[in-house]
């Protein structure tokens, strides 16, 4: 199939263009470089600089393209509450004139980078999709709101959707001929920045709270290596249904909390990496872990890679980045 990536010079979009180069795809980015970088676009693939209002038509018109799999985002939590107009001018206005090119073009196949943050804080553990959603922030929202159109857009004009709603990736791409791991000007994901202290970048990790009602009092969260994360993506291209949206989560399981990823980085890098206790944060949930049963029995995905491999990768790839 001929494929168009956004957001493909990204760590998820980058590593995904990869692995559909890997399966036989013809693979063509788009990104406007403003997170991305150049050189995360994988040998093979040819990387068109824009933004999606500027050059999705002209890319994808007479492109005779068979699908788009969409992750430009800003994706910044924070930022998103600071400015929540740059978000949804970004997330739900980019997408929509993607949505739109799309319809144009009569490319009719799209899977998206969702995301578990739609759902909010959650009532129960581990979250399904039929589960209420009520983000807390404007990142998302605007998610939550491109899961809509994408609805609209099947319903009205025939296109085929599928939204995969994921918590924390980690991990790299190691494969003999490429290594593409995580490379975020800021860097707020826990792993990375518990290898910064191992790289001697940081002094220590801050654990924001260490009285949750968890197994040892910090906070819990799912986490998936980025590899396994792309073949769920591969799975969901061959999903897609015209006139259909489907939501699916990506999760573990079970969750990991804050102390078990510190330990297990410590016993990957042979660091003793020390962690510096800190209040909770304000609106930070005990528990957030997605329920994967539905992608398990439809689509035969089941993530492969345990924590101790994410850390692993991640730290072969940060030794290998400075």
């Amino acid at each position: 199939m001929k494929l168009l990536v956004t957001g493909g010079a990204g760590y998820i979009g980058g590593v995904v263009a990869a692995q559909l180069l890997d399966a036989g795809h013809e693979v063509v980015v788009l990104d406007d470089l403003s997170t991305g970088h150049a050189d995360s676009v994988p040998e093979g693939a040819r990387l068109v600089r824009g933004t999606l209002r500027e050059a999705a038509f002209d890319v994808l018109d007479g492109g005779n393209f068979d699908a788009v799999l969409h992750f430009a985002a800003r994706s910044l939590v924070g930022e998103s509450v600071e400015k929540p107009g740059l978000y949804w001018d970004s997330n739900l206005g980019e997408s929509l004139a993607l949505l739109d090119a799309m319809r144009r073009a009569g490319v009719d196949r799209i899977v998206f980078s969702s995301t578990a943050a739609t759902y909010g804080e959650p009532e129960s553990t581990p979250i399904l999709e039929t589960d209420p959603t009520r983000p807390t922030n404007p990142y998302g929202a605007t998610k939550l709101a491109i899961d809509t159109a994408l609805a609209e857009y099947a319903r009205l004009h025939g296109i085929g959707g599928v939204s995969l709603r994921y918590f924390n990736v980690a991990g790299a791409l190691l494969d003999g001929r490429r290594v593409q791991g995580e490379r975020h000007t800021v860097e707020t994901h826990l792993i990375p920045n518990v290898l910064k202290v191992a790289l001697g970048e940081r002094e220590s990790v801050k654990v924001f709270g260490e009285d949750y009602p968890t197994p040892d009092g910090t906070c819990v969260r799912d986490y998936i290596h980025v590899v396994d994360l792309g073949a769920a993506h591969l799975l969901a291209l061959d999903a897609c249904e015209p006139g259909v949206h489907q939501i699916f989560n990506l999760g573990n399981g079970n969750g990991f909390s804050v102390r078990e990823v510190i330990e297990v980085c410590r016993e990957v890098t042979g660091h003793p990496i020390p962690a510096e206790p800190h209040p909770r944060r304000p609106g930070d949930p005990a528990v957030l872990v997605a329920s994967s049963e539905k992608i398990r029995s439809q689509l035969g995905w089941k993530p492969e890679r345990d924590l101790r491999a994410m850390v692993a990768d991640a730290w072969e790839f940060a030794r290998r980045a400075r």
